[in-house]
């Protein structure tokens, strides 16, 4: 029996709505935290309040704009072009601290509302080299969340170790495949769904979910 209480970080995106659709089915109450951090596009604001709002799951947006003076970068500079990372270089589109804060506020919210559970998207297999979305990093911070608090906080990752191909099939085994194909924002150009099938976000989840669909049909025969 679900008897527990989660907190989704939740930017409307392919990755933290599988997560959201994860939580909903082990957990008894869900409630979900988007980030304001003058992100390149408030189309994704605007994508996981009509996300939480469908299916009915109380929506926290917080204020982060400081982040945004601290760390510019393709996510928050129009003027800054979304570029891979090569050679040991991160890519333009890696916000320093990002998933440090995130959790962090999270956190505390969490604590105000009685929830021990924490989830988040972040993953280690298939990822852009960003140090915040390596396991070490969640085990490390869960610990010293724990200690900062004096509070039992546990941090979920349930795609930490799955490639974008494997995410699709977690999708699809939730029940969620056509909702979060359709309904979610993680194209850089800021475009719903399948997206521009250009920017470096768009490329990988046209991968993974072409490789998905060859499964899928292999498993159909």
């Amino acid at each position: 029996m679900k008897t527990e209480k989660a907190v989704v970080v939740f930017s409307g995106g392919q990755d933290s709505t599988t997560c959201l659709f994860w939580a909903k089915e082990r957990f008894a109450e869900v409630e979900a935290v988007t980030f304001d951090y003058d992100q390149r596009h408030s189309l994704e604001i605007e994508c996981a309040k009509n996300i939480t709002e469908e299916l009915g799951i109380k929506h926290h947006i917080l204020d982060m704009s400081l982040l945004n003076q601290l760390a510019p970068n393709a996510l928050t500079r129009t003027e800054i072009e979304v570029k891979d990372g090569a050679e040991g270089v991160l890519p333009s589109t890696f916000v320093p601290g990002r998933n440090l804060l995130f959790l962090s506020f999270a956190g505390v919210l969490a604590r105000q509302i009685n929830a021990k559970h924490l989830i988040t998207g972040v993953c280690e297999t298939d990822f852009s080299g960003y140090p915040d979305c390596r396991d070490i990093f969640i085990k490390s911070l869960n610990v010293t969340l724990n200690l900062s608090m004096d509070y039992p906080f546990v941090i979920h990752t349930p795609l930490m170790w799955l490639d974008k191909a494997e995410t699709w099939g977690l999708a699809d085994h939730l029940g969620a495949f056509d909702f979060i194909r359709e309904k979610t924002l993680t194209c850089y150009n800021g475009i719903i769904a399948d997206g521009c099938g250009k920017c470096p976000a768009c490329r990988l989840r046209k991968n993974g979910l072409n490789e998905y669909m060859i499964k899928r049909k292999e498993l159909l025969r």
